[in-house]
């Protein structure tokens, strides 16, 4: 399987305003209550994986769970290969395993908003 580049994970995450703007947060503890979708105070990776795939989710035009080169923001630049989301949902933990310090298997406040090592 090719690997994604983080970076264009990442600039999927941040490529559409609109949706960026309808996930914005204006402080860690309103990140943190919007992606516990179960309200145990924590972030698990799947909660982490889910909050964080709403661009992949409307960039995906035709529900494939495949971006392909029009369906991703660089494609007037020389679109990347097809990214699925599995493997967007594989980078995106990645992420949190490198975000989650103290190796617990969850992201509580302080880690969420440290940025990822």
């Amino acid at each position: 399987m090719r690997q994604v580049p983080i970076a264009f994970a990442f600039c999927l995450c941040l490529s559409c305003p609109a949706i960026a703007a309808a996930q914005a947060v204006t402080s860690t503890g309103d990140y943190l209550s919007r992606m516990d979708t179960d309200g145990d105070g924590k972030i698990a990776l799947g909660e982490y994986q889910d909050w964080l795939s709403y661009a992949f989710d409307a960039m995906d035009a035709n529900r494939d769970g495949v971006l392909d080169a029009q369906e991703q923001p660089a494609r007037g630049r020389g679109a990347s290969a097809a990214l699925t989301r599995e493997q967007h949902r594989q980078t995106l933990a990645e992420r949190f395993r490198k975000q989650d310090r103290n190796h617990d298997g969850w992201l509580d406040a302080r880690e969420l908003a440290s940025p990822p090592q």
